[in-house]
């Protein structure tokens, strides 16, 4: 059968919204509580992931190992963070079905992901070897191979989260952020104090995203059971895409978020191919990780940014006073930072991760300079996605290309090191705000309903 014409499917949509109008106007009326709640949680996942830092900092010789695993797959973890998005977008306007259907949906969707899950799983145990020379963890192939699989369940994990998103489950969306870091920390450090070293550290984070599927599971079948018969439409919904349609779609902010994850990870990748020595690189990379902190205050900015951005454009507003006053959070945070890095280096790096870890203490500084900047960057790429720019990816794609190829070149002490970090990093925010500023001409306001940001 052909699909139906557009005029009745937009009948459908408008019933649906008419019947869960008092609904929308309950979650809006409490807005600022759940926003609120979600930072918290934002706040408490990122408190128990630096006791994770200090913890595995202390409990493995080589840190630097673990430290350049997690770079690796935070790499691959992009398209997560993408596709919840993307997910709680769609599942707010019902394009995911509404209740059991909902449930349907997930379900044909984790089919998919399994069948692609141990596909990858067994390539990667396969290519274990070179996976584990190129991240430079030669000593920890089977370490490597986790890679590639907790990259699938990281996303698995994502399009629940934005489900529980797009129902108005926020509290199981902040419960679950908790509980992932706690459970990486818990179930690492048992495991690598048992002999697994890092390996053992690695295994939590595969084992974390096991439990909150589950976890975000029980949530969204509660929530079907609630739902079964809220929704009673003459005819069905249009079909919910394939999740290969759901990912195409993710496209551009995939490839943003893609850009920003090499700037910020590849470095930890670089240390230990260039840097001489386990015990350098591992405090390199304890003293790159104290320096990354404002790049969470960028993504939480981002959170105001992205919205206020997209409602502006779609009324035909001014949008430039949003992005500086995102970038003027960064900078009131950056102060007081950085004052900290340049005359408390020492008694802060051996306080987090003890007197072991204190040879690359001269670099925090210029670390720090290094990661404010790309910090400014994120909100350049997340402004440019926000008024659907994507043609920007390919100049700021060659950046991200180049600074793997610059620091396998740089010096070979973490200060010289850390100044081509810089020197990219500063490249990239010239390149980004120039494009980011760039005008467009002016976008008339309209009447009809806004595109999706």
């Amino acid at each position: 059968m052909g699909a139906a014409p557009q005029p009745v499917q937009r009948g459908r949509i408008a019933g649906l919204r008419r019947r869960y109008e008092p609904h929308v106007e309950t979650l809006r009326s409490s807005d600022t509580a759940k926003a609120a709640g979600l930072a918290g949680a934002m706040i408490a996942n990122n408190v128990i992931a630096l006791g994770s830092t200090v913890v595995f900092a202390r409990l493995l010789t080589d840190y630097g190992s673990l430290a350049a695993l997690v770079s690796y797959f935070l790499i691959l973890s992009v398209a997560g963070q993408a596709i919840q998005v993307a997910t709680a977008r769609e599942g707010v306007l019902g394009h995911l079905g509404v209740g059991p259907e909902l449930i349907q949906t997930l379900r044909r969707w984790t089919r998919s992901m399994a069948l692609v899950t141990v596909v990858l799983s067994v390539i990667s145990v396969l290519l274990r070897g070179p996976i584990a020379s190129l991240v430079g963890v030669r000593h920890d192939p089977w370490a490597a191979a986790i890679g590639l699989p907790a990259g699938c369940l990281w996303l698995e994990l994502s399009i629940f989260r934005g489900a529980l998103q797009g129902v108005g489950d926020y509290r199981s969306v902040g419960l679950s952020l908790i509980f992932e870091q706690a459970t990486r920390l818990v179930s690492g450090a048992a495991l690598a104090a048992a002999g697994l070293g890092v390996t053992g550290a690695y295994l939590g984070t595969p084992i974390s995203f096991i439990a909150m599927c589950t976890f975000c599971l029980l949530y969204l079948r509660r929530y079907a059971r609630e739902h079964r018969a809220e929704v009673e439409l003459p005819h069905p919904l249009p079909t919910p895409p394939t999740l290969w349609l759901h990912i195409r779609r993710a496209w551009a902010p995939i490839g943003g978020l893609i850009v920003i994850a090499v700037l910020q990870n590849i470095d930890l990748i670089a240390a230990k191919h260039r840097l001489h020595g386990v015990q350098m690189q591992s405090s390199y990379a304890a003293t790159a990780v104290a320096a990354k902190v404002l790049i969470w205050v960028a993504m939480g900015a981002s959170f105001y940014l992205v919205p206020e951005v997209s409602r502006r454009r779609a009324a035909g507003e001014e949008t430039r006073a949003v992005l500086a006053r995102a970038l003027g959070i960064v900078a009131v945070c950056a102060v007081p930072v950085l004052l900290i890095f340049a005359f408390g280096a020492h008694p802060l790096l051996k306080a987090a991760f003890g007197s072991k870890r204190l040879e690359a203490q001269g670099s925090l500084l210029v670390l720090g300079l290094a990661f404010t900047v790309l910090a400014c960057t994120y909100l350049a790429i997340q402004y440019m996605l926000a008024l659907k720019r994507t043609w920007f990816l390919a100049f700021l794609a060659v950046v991200a290309v180049a600074e793997p190829v610059l620091l396998l070149q740089a010096s070979r002490r973490p200060e010289g090191f850390a100044a081509v970090v810089l020197a990219v990093q500063a490249v990239a925010a010239v390149l980004a705000f120039l494009l980011a500023l760039r005008h467009d001409g002016p976008r008339p306001a309209t009447a009809v309903n806004p595109e999706p940001a």
